[in-house]
């Protein structure tokens, strides 16, 4: 299979791009902001960031026999005397979507957009594992997937893919839309519309204008939206849209779950009614919110042609995903690490497996602050409290700023409450407490590092 080439003429076409040295000019075939990583008929594009100005280290890429440097314009006089091809543009961080645009043009693939405000991730892995089953599929790695990430990420994939899964996140109004004009999605999934990020978005109906620009882009190009018609402002939203395919458990839909048991360990077993065909199996993850984002891969895994036969192999593939709902056992102590990050939705959703899980265990809730919740930062780390309240733990932790407001809104039924302005005494804490036959949840937000908690614990329990 013949390689994807970037050409002279994908350059001359470039927005305000100036050609140097096209005589000595290559088809490209990989595109690098990375020094460290240059392939042959590479074009290195210098991108100025927050630690680090890739025009830095030009020298060093044109010592590795890079084929061409794409800089901006106001360093033209720094490498004026350069003597390979070089691009100059005004903004080299947009001209890197600009030339991701174009890769993805010239790719034989059906793109998949994922976003929504938790789950993406874990969503986006559950597809790809599915999907790899029939199809070649290349997907984001790991979370990159902004303004820089989602560009990358297309740019990565081969001639020989035939599915890309494309995450797409978002904490500020038109980055969206942004990364959706470069993705060009077919497939477009929102897996819902929850308080992430509402210090820049607002509200819930914030975050539903700037996430559903996704769908819109994809249904303009004639391709599918996914809908959660679980999620009320989702539900609203997809009845404009002509071109979508709706699932949920709470409402009718074209793909109806049920979750019919949830185990001990957490993991549930779940039915789907699609026409007038029954699926059925038990997850190899845990949660009821990873029951909400396999139905969501379900149903993308079926459009696409997947077989029953077929999703339950690559149900095989699914593993956790680091840091998301990561279910550990020592011995009798079971740890639910789910420290890379956490909203109101997600923390609930978390909250409710750990109240689930060993029955006649003891649970233990070790707690994070949530971050960007703007002005409704207290009013929601207090409802995560009164959730609390309604479900059965022995034991509720916090440590920052403002996860203060959870144990001040518990009441009896919650025997041990404490909140730690330091993670060094929490972690003595939990180390001096009787873990046998024990469930515990770690989780917050990603600037609160709650996995140095897990990694301190994981340590004593070994």
């Amino acid at each position: 299979m013949k390689k994807i080439k970037l050409t002279l003429n994908d350059f001359f076409n470039l927005p305000d791009a100036e050609i140097f040295n096209p005589d000595r000019f290559k088809d490209i075939t990989s595109v690098s902001i990375d020094s460290r990583k240059i392939g042959k008929n590479c074009l290195f594009i210098a991108i100025k960031g927050e630690r680090f100005d890739g025009h830095d280290f030009i020298e060093e890429v044109v010592k590795k026999k890079v084929s061409a440097v794409m800089i901006n314009k106001n360093q033209l006089k720094r490498f004026s005397d350069l003597e390979i091809p070089f691009i100059t543009v005004k903004d080299t961080t947009k001209s890197l979507g600009d030339i991701a645009s174009v890769w993805r043009d010239k790719l034989n693939a059906k793109v998949i957009g994922i976003t929504g405000s938790a789950g993406k991730t874990t969503t986006k892995e559950i597809i790809a594992a599915i999907l790899s089953v029939r199809y070649r599929v290349h997907k984001t790695n790991g979370n990159n997937n902004n303004h820089i990430g989602v560009p990358l990420t297309l740019l990565n994939a081969k001639a020989r893919h035939q599915i890309l899964v494309v995450e797409q996140g978002t904490n500020h109004f038109g980055e969206i839309k942004y990364t959706s004009k470069i993705s060009k999605p077919d497939l477009a999934l929102i897996t819902n519309i929850g308080y992430s990020h509402i210090e820049f978005l607002k509200d819930r109906n914030g975050v539903l204008k700037e996430k559903s620009e996704l769908l819109k882009i994809t249904v303009q190009r004639g391709g599918v939206a996914f809908i959660n018609n679980d999620d009320d402002l989702l539900r609203k939203f997809g009845k404009r849209l002509k071109r979508k395919i709706t699932f949920g458990f709470d409402n009718f839909s074209d793909y109806q779950a049920k979750i019919l048991i949830i185990d001990k360990t957490g993991r549930a077993i779940i039915s789907i009614k699609y026409g007038k065909k029954l699926f059925q199996t038990k997850l190899p993850i845990a949660g009821e919110q990873n029951a909400k984002n396999f139905l969501a891969a379900f149903a993308i895994a079926k459009e696409l042609g997947l077989s029953d036969k077929q999703i339950l192999k690559g149900l095989k593939r699914i593993k956790s995903v680091n840091k998301r709902l990561e279910i550990k056992k020592f011995k009798d102590t079971i740890i639910i690490n789910d420290s890379y990050n956490a909203n109101p939705d997600s923390m609930k959703a978390s909250l409710n497996l750990l109240s689930k899980m060993k029955p006649s265990y003891k649970k233990i809730a070790v707690l994070g602050d949530m971050f960007e919740l703007g002005s409704q930062s207290i009013k929601l780390h207090k409802e995560i409290g009164s959730f609390i309240n309604e479900l059965k733990l022995d034991t509720v932790y916090t440590l920052g700023k403002f996860s203060e407001n959870i144990i001040n809104t518990l009441n009896s039924r919650v025997p041990v409450k404490k909140h730690f302005k330091e993670k060094k005494n929490l972690i003595s804490s939990l180390k001096r407490s009787q873990l046998k036959k024990t469930v515990v949840l770690i989780k917050g937000s990603r600037g609160m590092k709650m996995e140095e908690i897990y990694s301190a614990l994981e340590e004593s329990l070994k």
